[in-house]
């Protein structure tokens, strides 16, 4: 997921297609509580950094990208509301 031959697009789709549904294959059979929420939310925000990088602020140092900033950049349900309404269907 770091590197630079695939763009972002790419990845993403990667992401959507092959990684998230081999993590919530055992998650919409059975129950999740909120220790196993915590875990998904924590392993999907850890993708997406690698996905989208570092930030630079103004004075030129480079840190990493905050939650609130991930959530804007994707626009798509998180992967705990993704599995809670693939069970309602």
């Amino acid at each position: 997921m770091k590197s630079r031959v695939l763009n972002r697009s790419s990845k993403l789709k990667i992401n959507k297609s092959l990684i998230r549904p081999i993590v919530i294959y055992g998650c919409e059979a059975g129950t999740l509580t909120n220790r196993d929420e915590q875990y998904l939310r924590i392993f999907e925000r850890r993708i997406l950094r690698k996905i989208f990088g570092p930030v630079q602020d103004e004075d030129g140092f480079w840190r990493i990208r905050m939650n609130y900033e991930l959530n804007d950049l994707i626009k798509t349900a998180d992967i705990v509301r993704f599995v809670k309404s693939k069970r309602m269907a």
